[in-house]
C-alpha cells in the first residue's frame, strides 16, 4: 500500500511548476501502477496551451473556474469545481484561468515525476527513461 501526504511530497523532486503552475506528483513511474496523479495549481490570468502526445491526461477541478478550448474545434468547456474533463484523444487544447484553480489530474502511462512540459506543450515520450527535464 502507497500513502503520501501533500506536506511530506511539498518542496521534493516531484514538486515541479512553471510561470504559472505547480504540480505535485503523487504517484509516478518507479511506484509501478501504470498511472500517475496530480494536485495541480493553475494561477488566474494565464492562458497554457497544452498537447500531450504520448499521455492521456484526466483533470478533476475541486476548486477555481476557467474553461478548456479544443483548439482543433473551437469547442469551449466550462470548468468548475466538480467538473472532470479527459484529453482521450491527446487533444491539442488552450487551459484559461479565470480564479486560480486546483486540479485533481491523472496520467497513463506513468511520469517519471520530474518532468516539465516540452516547448510544445507535450512530455516526452513515457517509455524514455531519459524523460526527465529539470
Amino acid at each position: 500500500m502507497i500513502v503520501r501526504t501533500l506536506g511530506e511530497l511539498k518542496g521534493s523532486t516531484v514538486d515541479v511548476g512553471g510561470e504559472c503552475w505547480r504540480s505535485v506528483r503523487f504517484l509516478t513511474r518507479s511506484d509501478n501502477v501504470g498511472f500517475t496523479v496530480t494536485s495541480t495549481v493553475l494561477e488566474a490570468g494565464h492562458e497554457l496551451i497544452i498537447e500531450y502526445k504520448n499521455h492521456i491526461e484526466a483533470n478533476y477541478c475541486i476548486d477555481g473556474e476557467g474553461e478548456v478550448t479544443d483548439l482543433e474545434t473551437d469547442t469551449v468547456h466550462q470548468i468548475r469545481p466538480g467538473t472532470l474533463y479527459a484529453l482521450d484523444k491527446n487533444e491539442r487544447h488552450k487551459l484559461s484561468v479565470f480564479k486560480t484553480m486546483h486540479l485533481i489530474c491523472v496520467f497513463a502511462p506513468a511520469l517519471l515525476g520530474t518532468e516539465t512540459p516540452e516547448p510544445d506543450g507535450s512530455y516526452r515520450n513515457a517509455l524514455d527513461q531519459s524523460a526527465a527535464v529539470a
